[in-house]
């Protein structure tokens, strides 16, 4: 088949995932087309918890201003038992520090990070086309062949289904979805006004006529979200009437002005494929959780942001092994995930509130790629960082208006950091890549130098953070991880390492 292509990439499924990968995508100057089956984006609250390592992907999209003036802080918990009211903290609060400045939860309604994310996508002048879905496809060595609802063929380079956990493409390319799901657990979700009850807390009721209850207050409104676990066999009521009757009778309180509710089941799937030639599933389209540690939208959205940088450096000439690399790094991540929001979804029906707590590991900073195949475990180390671990932020001074390394990395770029005096005399050596992403370097300093290539390490925690012990050339992949760690054979080693992935 020709390779007359209308755009590079066709994404089914506008919701945070998708969105998140449209919007990479286009700031790497593709064509991209993003299509959702719903007539209007997501109105409700689902997924609100976004947590610190996705505030850092926000930052580096320039939406993290607009998700933290939206959002605001997970207030305590008031447990309710009879008349007694227990306050207690399930998300541990943590202290901004250099190296991690957004350490705690976002509590952010689905639908506010939605909207944060459409409104970029608009501003790089592209439209969300709702009321369209994936009929059909057929795929070649070349491209796919995609058939819309509205009857237009396109021709693409990649189709991604970040189309939820019911994925047309995941189905359609005939992809495993290994799980189960349990359909005798049935929670209600509902977004709603509660009169008289308190905004700053968020309250649970354990055990209310053998149910369990709890009530979010959501930021910057009058509405809360609500959940409901009904018992075994119970049938779901969406009426408006019902729900309020429902939640008096449990709580004691008057639950009106609802906006959205919904039904959920809790799945708990992962894709036994994330690719298929040029298909991709991203998000829930690939895997599916509890709604325990709010795992879900989160993983997804590090999922685009692996693949992103990874398509962009395909489409512009990389190896086209490359993107085997997506799966390899992000279903095992998948997988952990879904083990660790099972584990905490198992603790809600437990008595023992430590079983409820939320910590580091919900909250994704920890995540690495070290050994897979872009972080080969025998490779050179610092005494902080390996190759695959996320790169961490630190205060410096640097051109312009940089202030910390998270500024210095904001953008679709590699970026690579020359400590001591024969890595820097190394940088005039190496070469940017002369397709995709383009390589930004920078020679790291302790006093302040008037250059476009120096950074100030004015307090030396740069290269504490870093661990820095010797002469070090740092390679910064456009998803923030470390690409490589360089300590001799400078421009030898740096050329073999680029060429891999540009």
């Amino acid at each position: 088949m020709s390779e007359n292509y209308n755009i590079d990439v066709l994404i089914a499924g506008a919701g945070p995932t998708g969105s998140t990968l449209a919007a990479d995508l286009l700031r790497r100057g593709l064509r991209v087309r993003l299509v959702e089956k719903a007539p209007h984006a997501f109105n409700g609250s689902r997924a609100k918890g976004i947590q610190p390592r996705t505030l850092e992907i926000f930052k580096d999209l320039d939406i993290l201003d607009e998700a933290l003036a939206e959002g605001g802080s997970y207030p305590l918990t008031g447990l309710h038992f009879g008349f007694i009211t227990l306050p207690w903290r399930m998300i541990k609060k943590n202290s901004p520090t250099q190296s991690v400045p957004y350490p705690n939860t976002l509590l952010l309604p689905q639908y506010k990070t939605d909207a944060i994310l459409h409104r970029l996508i608009n501003r790089f002048g592209q439209q969300i086309e709702f009321n369209t879905a994936i009929e059909g496809f057929e795929q070649d060595i070349d491209g796919v062949t995609v058939t819309l609802s509205s009857g237009e063929k396109v021709r693409c380079k990649y189709l991604i289904g970040a189309d939820g956990g019911s994925s047309t493409v995941r189905k359609t390319a005939g992809i495993g979805f290994v799980g189960e799901t349990d359909d005798s657990d049935k929670w209600l979700i509902i977004d709603g006004k509660i009169d008289k009850l308190s905004r700053n807390r968020w309250h649970m009721w354990p055990r209310k006529h053998g149910k369990q209850v709890a009530a979010c207050p959501l930021p910057h409104s009058s509405q809360f979200q609500i959940m409901i676990r009904l018992k075994p066999g119970e049938m779901p009521n969406l009426n408006e009437d019902m729900l309020s009757e429902q939640f008096y009778t449990l709580t004691g309180f008057r639950l009106h002005s609802i906006t959205w509710s919904s039904v959920f089941r809790p799945n708990i799937r992962l894709a036994k494929n994330y690719r298929a030639g040029r298909i991709f599933l991203v998000g829930d389209a690939a895997h599916v959780h509890t709604p325990a540690g709010g795992q879900g939208l989160n993983t997804g959205v590090q999922d685009a942001y692996n693949l992103g940088w990874k398509l962009g450096q395909v489409i512009s000439g990389a190896n086209e092994s490359l993107l085997d690399s997506y799966e390899a790094e992000r279903q095992p991540i998948a997988a952990s995930v879904l083990g660790k929001s099972t584990e905490l979804y198992a603790s809600l029906g437990k008595r023992n509130l430590s079983s409820l707590k939320r910590g580091d590991e919900e909250r994704q900073l920890r995540i690495s790629y070290h050994g897979g195949p872009l972080a080969p475990i025998n490779t050179p180390s610092t005494k902080t960082l390996q190759v695959g671990d996320r790169a961490p932020d630190a205060s410096c001074i640097g051109p312009g208006s940089v202030r910390s390394l998270f500024d210095l990395y904001k953008g679709p770029h590699f970026t690579l950091l020359a400590f001591g005096v024969n890595a820097t005399k190394a940088l005039l050596e190496i070469k940017s890549p002369t397709n995709g992403a383009t390589l930004q370097s920078y020679a790291v300093h302790t006093k302040e130098v008037d250059s476009e290539d120096y950074i100030c390490d004015v307090s030396g925690k740069l290269c504490n953070i870093y661990g820095i012990t010797d002469d070090t050339l740092i390679l910064i992949r456009p998803d923030g991880y470390i690409g490589c760690i360089i300590k001799k054979d400078w421009l030898t080693t740096f050329n073999k390492i680029i060429m891999s992935i540009s």
